[in-house]
């Protein structure tokens, strides 16, 4: 109990910190969230505003923030615990609601990947969630990509009930699919949904 309650505040501490948005501003003396369009401290931003090389820095250390504390109570609790199912999710609930930074809560997309990937060697919920994005985004196209990551993520939730059989990682992928889909809903500037088949070549 006491190791699952210390995983739960660690990983949501780690997702709190806001490198896409921290980086940029003390490096390059920009805000990114105010720069961008959906106002979102995430890596797509970092890379739009930063460059190539930042903002490899940027998605790593994003990824990081979610894999490390993730992977490191793989090792300490056993992921039957109950509670494995917060400590999965609490860096995703870091970054969509952090601590030091209240109004600033991101889409949690590279950190969510970062939480799926701290469950190495199981690699099923990740690779899953990465097979949807690139269904959706050049097979069965869906515009814009806000429609696209909230139909991602509810797939997931679709199928990791189906597939996953321990009830925290389980739960606990449910819990992060649904905060990413609230932090993309709040964004929702009434943009019409467009699905299509196959990506255009431009």
């Amino acid at each position: 109990m006491i190791y699952g309650i210390f995983f739960i505040f660690a990983g949501y501490l780690s997702g709190s910190i806001l490198f896409a948005y921290l980086i940029p501003k003390y490096f390059y003396h920009i805000d990114i969230c105010r720069l961008s369009d959906d106002q979102n401290p995430g890596a797509f931003n970092a890379f739009a505003h930063t460059g190539i090389r930042t903002g490899t820095l940027i998605l790593l250390l994003e990824l990081a923030k979610g894999f490390f504390p993730v992977h490191i109570a793989l090792h300490v609790l056993s992921p039957t615990d109950p509670l494995f199912a917060l400590v999965l999710a609490a860096p995703v609930i870091g970054h969509a609601f952090p601590l030091f930074h209240p109004r600033m809560g991101g889409k949690a997309i590279a950190v969510s990947f970062g939480c799926l990937l701290g469950l190495y060697p199981d690699l099923h919920p990740v690779l899953t969630l990465a097979a949807f994005y690139l269904i959706f985004s050049l097979l069965l196209v869906i515009d814009p990509h806000l429609f696209r990551s909230m139909i991602t993520y509810l797939c997931l939730c679709l199928n990791v009930l189906r597939t996953v059989p321990l009830a925290p990682i389980r739960y606990g992928t449910i819990l992060i699919s649904i905060v990413v889909i609230l932090r993309h809903a709040v964004r929702y500037e009434k943009e019409p949904l467009q699905i299509r088949l196959l990506k255009r070549n431009r």
